[in-house]
């Protein structure tokens, strides 16, 4: 968990934004980036398991957890540049990259405009290929996804929910809806890890598949008896995989 793991407490600017990041561990950085309604508060069962083996970071997107302001908005199509300035401002030149539904299209992106920031990319039930139109539509199947989740993941959506606003949460909604990402699909070069969820009513599983034959140098792992939330609820199983997937040797 994040209260048992030794993070050190961190800050850095970005225009006039102070912010603050975890990291720990030693090794090859990776960075670990939520998704809507989320924070790095999601990431807490996978976190011991990374740090044995990787410099791990974690930071709050602007609008979520720590960095949820009242005054602040968040802006998907600004989120990756963000992200750059935070890797800038905390001199990370290269890191691999683990990115959530949401926060798997800002690593998509990432990977596909500045290849050179990144190393290995892991999206998890990325929110690259919307299946519906509305926001209803969108919160609907989310809502019937609670039931495969852990009892212990309810408390920490509700409070990271509550921290975002309903205003953040349905802008955030409508744009990724509106998301046409075939061009970063089509150019991305990096080495990728797709995981799933079997039982993810948000983003189901035949969009893996989907994902998996276009991007023809990817790799896909489906976790059994997981929700949209897979690397929280099989944690064990996700951290299995992506070490493998980070550590895998291309030139063997």
């Amino acid at each position: 968990m994040l209260q048992k793991t030794r993070f050190a407490v961190q800050y850095v600017h970005i225009g006039e934004r102070r912010v603050r990041y975890l990291v720990a561990g030693e090794g090859e950085p990776l960075i670990l980036v939520h998704g809507l309604s989320a924070s790095t508060l999601w990431w807490i069962r996978n976190v011991p398991e990374l740090v044995r083996h990787y410099r791990v970071y974690l930071v709050d997107l602007p609008g979520f957890g720590a960095m949820s302001f009242p005054r602040s908005r968040f802006v998907l199509a600004n989120a990756a540049s963000w992200l750059l300035s935070w890797m800038e401002a905390v001199d990370l030149e290269r890191a691999h990259l683990v990115g959530h539904s949401m926060g798997g299209y800002i690593c998509l992106w990432i990977a596909a405009h500045h290849p050179e920031k990144v190393n290995r990319l892991v999206l998890v039930a990325p929110s690259v290929k919307a299946h519906v139109r509305t926001v209803v539509a969108y919160i609907i199947p989310l809502l019937v996804g609670l039931r495969y989740s852990l009892p212990s993941f309810l408390g920490i959506l509700c409070f990271d929910a509550l921290r975002a606003g309903l205003v953040t949460l349905v802008r955030t909604t409508r744009d990724l809806i509106a998301l046409d990402v075939q061009e970063e699909i089509q150019t991305v070069s990096v080495p990728i890890l797709l995981v799933w969820g079997e039982n993810d009513t948000l983003v189901p599983p035949t969009l893996a598949y989907v994902l998996h034959k276009e991007i023809a140098h990817s790799q896909l792992v489906m976790l059994k008896k997981a929700s949209h939330v897979c690397m929280y609820d099989r944690a064990p199983e996700f951290n299995r995989a992506v070490l493998a997937f980070l550590q895998f040797d291309d030139k063997k």
